[in-house]
C-alpha cells in the first residue's frame, strides 16, 4: 500500500521548496495549498464561499479576492473554521482520487502548510517538519509574498509553533543552507524507500 508522507512546516520556512525538489526525483508531490485555490475556484465552491461573507469576496472578473478573504479570516477564528469547513472535505476527497492514480508508488509526499492544525497528520505514515528560524521566515515571506512584517506575525501565530510540531514529526529539516537541506531531504527519502 502506498505510505502518505506529510510534509510541513510555517510560513517562509521552505517547505514548497523542499516539496519541489522531492518531485524532481520523480517522487509524486501532492501540493493541498495549490489544489485548494483551484477547488475554491469552481463555481459551486465559490458560491458557498461567497455566502459566508456579508459583502463581496470577489473581484470584476469574478474570481475570489483572497488578499479581502484573508483579511477577514485571520482576525476572525470563526470564520476561518467556517471557512475550512467548506475547502477541507473537497480538498480530501480531491487527494482520495489523486492517490489512487499514484498507487504504484511505495510513498508520495503530501504538502500541507496546516497539517498539524487541521488534524491532517493523522492521515500520514510519516511526517516530515521544516523549520527555520523566525527571523529568516519572515525575511523570505516578505519578499516572495510582499506582506509586511505585521502580516505575516498574524499568519505565523495562526500557525502552531515549531515547538510543538517538532514533537509530532518524524523526521526535522533545518532550512537554513539549501545545500545542507537537499542533502537531510536524500538521507530522508532513502530511509523511506526502505521502509
Amino acid at each position: 500500500m502506498t505510505k502518505i508522507i506529510g510534509l510541513t512546516g510555517g510560513i517562509g520556512s521552505g517547505k514548497s521548496t523542499v516539496a519541489n525538489y522531492i518531485a524532481s526525483k520523480g517522487i509524486p508531490v501532492y501540493i493541498a495549498d495549490e489544489e485548494a485555490k483551484k477547488i475554491m475556484e469552481r463555481e459551486d465552491v465559490k458560491q458557498k464561499i461567497q455566502n459566508l461573507f456579508s459583502e463581496s469576496v470577489l473581484n470584476d472578473d469574478t474570481s475570489l479576492n483572497r488578499k479581502k478573504i484573508a483579511e477577514f479570516v485571520f482576525n476572525n477564528p470563526e470564520k476561518l473554521k467556517e471557512l475550512n469547513a467548506i475547502v477541507h472535505p473537497e480538498v480530501q476527497l480531491h487527494f482520495k482520487n489523486w492517490l489512487n492514480n499514484h498507487k504504484d508508488f511505495p510513498f508520495v509526499i503530501k504538502e500541507v502548510a496546516i497539517l498539524f492544525e487541521t488534524g491532517g497528520n493523522k492521515h500520514c505514515d510519516k511526517v516530515i517538519l521544516i523549520t527555520a528560524p523566525e527571523e529568516l521566515r519572515i525575511e523570505r515571506a516578505m519578499k516572495r509574498d510582499n506582506l509586511t512584517k505585521k502580516d505575516i506575525l498574524v499568519r505565523i501565530n495562526n500557525q502552531l509553533p515549531d515547538s510543538k510540531k517538532k514533537k509530532w514529526s518524524d523526521f526535522i529539516i533545518d532550512n537554513i543552507n539549501l545545500n545542507d537541506t537537499f542533502l537531510k531531504t536524500d538521507e530522508i527519502l532513502k530511509i523511506l524507500a526502505k521502509t
